[in-house]
């Protein structure tokens, strides 16, 4: 089973992981990103393309599902404005064996900064608005699933 989803609501990481987890799977990763409140960052606002976000995550749910024997992958994505200490992205993949759940987990949070289409802007407290861009370690990190 692959879910993707991309919504401007909060994301409810128990919710997700009930419907995720109800077909009982040997193995679970989990990852939950977060706004951080660097510097006074006061919202960081996502913005996307619907169709072109949601196909772009779409695609790599199916690449890592072709990759490694997942029994389960839901991928959510939250876009709109955020304040520090929302949740921007959730991944929850499922396997027999913890080494695929893992590993599918880390190359999603890997490429989705780079593959996806998503603009990221940063208000801080004291004015300042910033876009913000792939840093180099980004691409490294992507790079090498390829």
């Amino acid at each position: 089973m692959i879910r993707v989803a991309v919504q401007a609501d909060a994301i409810d990481v128990a919710v997700e992981l009930d419907i995720h987890d109800a077909g009982g799977h040997g193995a679970s990763a989990i990852f939950v990103g977060r706004v951080r409140g660097d510097d006074g960052l006061a919202e960081l606002f996502l913005e996307h393309h619907p169709a072109l976000t949601q196909a772009g995550l779409a695609a790599l749910a199916h690449v890592a599902a072709d990759r490694w024997s997942l029994s389960a992958l839901t991928l959510v994505h939250r876009v709109g404005g955020m304040a520090p200490g929302e949740t921007i992205v959730l991944v929850l993949a499922s396997s027999a064996h913890r080494a695929e759940a893992l590993a599918a987990t880390e190359f999603l949070i890997d490429r989705l900064k780079t593959d996806v289409m998503l603009w990221k802007r940063e208000t801080f407290a004291d004015g300042r608005v910033a876009w913000v861009e792939p840093r180099d370690g980004d691409h490294d990190r992507a790079e090498r699933w390829d």
